[in-house]
């Protein structure tokens, strides 16, 4: 239960923060219309570190990610016994967090008027550069497999300043290598968020692109599994 608990309100406050990031850039009569990318890399680094240490305090191992949570279990990092538990705090979370956001802006929602004006769903999800589903999934496949090969050798990264390391991890992999397709790196982040896109009664909203919905569902999942294999069979 305490992995639930540890996962639910870390994700949460990652999604919080990190789509309150995207309302905050995009909607208008904001203080922070367009924001930048480095300001978008360096609030969502933040993002993870605060639901890292949230998670980790409530008795989670701080993954707020199916990927990472698939990927260790499959090679033998974490016990398959508490995936379930872990996803589902994980997407939970995630969506709670994304309707906390959608009530902070709702005001800001009823002024931007369309997804020309930034109420798109970008806010609570990732839209690629450039749409090119093969190029966009092995994006997602690239930027996962960094993500979760460095987090393997950080050891326990709720304790301490390690937090912060994964926080500057984020940022540095959304700096090189998000660009692409907004860094999911994370299914619950975007499917979540998107859900609560689709059904939340979000003034002005426009499409929640579900046809794209599968890159960063199966993108990351694979470059989880692809990173934890790589660590096993460097290591054992």
């Amino acid at each position: 239960m305490s992995g639930f608990i540890g996962e639910f309100f870390g994700t949460m406050i990652l999604m919080v923060l990190g789509a309150g990031t995207g309302a905050s850039i995009n909607l208008n009569k904001t203080y922070a219309k367009g924001g930048n990318w480095t300001f978008v890399c360096v609030a969502w680094g933040m993002a993870v570190t605060m639901g890292v240490y949230v998670a980790g305090l409530l008795g989670s191992q701080g993954h707020l990610n199916p990927a990472v949570t698939i990927g260790f279990a499959v090679f033998g990092y974490f016990p398959w016994a508490d995936v379930v538990p872990y996803l589902l705090g994980q997407f939970l979370g995630a969506f709670v967090g994304a309707a906390l956001v959608a009530v902070q802006f709702y005001p800001h929602f009823k002024a931007t008027p369309d997804e020309e004006s930034g109420n798109m769903v970008g806010i609570f999800a990732t839209r690629p550069a450039i749409k090119s589903p093969l190029f966009n999934f092995l994006s997602e496949v690239i930027a996962t497999w960094a993500f979760v090969f460095i987090l393997l050798n950080l050891g326990n990264f709720t304790q301490g300043l390690k937090p912060f390391i994964v926080g500057i991890l984020i940022m540095v992999v959304g700096m090189g290598l998000g660009t692409t397709t907004g860094f999911a790196l994370n299914p619950a982040r975007d499917w979540a968020p998107r859900l609560a896109y689709t059904i939340l009664p979000i003034p002005n909203k426009g499409s929640a692109e579900w046809d794209y919905a599968w890159v960063p569902m199966c993108g990351p999942l694979v470059g989880g599994v692809l990173a934890a294999g790589l660590q096993y069979w460097i290591t054992y």
